[in-house]
């Protein structure tokens, strides 16, 4: 997976596979998924990153985690 932000548009991109989408769905409030030809994700969008709050301006940071925990 990789994580992208455009200062310019305003956008943080969650790129989850190398696929090419082939369709795009917005949903309310600013969020774009993309699929891939077989219909499953491929990325996510979220539109007006900074206006809504999921990133401060010129700052990202990024947690990792893996699925399991004990």
């Amino acid at each position: 997976m990789k994580i992208k932000y455009d200062p310019d548009a305003d956008v943080i991109v969650l790129v989850l596979r190398g696929d090419p989408p082939v369709d795009a769905v917005e949903e309310p409030g600013g969020v774009i998924v993309s699929y891939g030809e077989d219909g499953q994700p491929v990325s996510v969008e979220f539109l007006h990153a900074s206006a809504r709050r999921l990133i401060e301006p010129g700052e990202l940071s990024v947690t990792l985690q893996s699925g399991r925990t004990k």
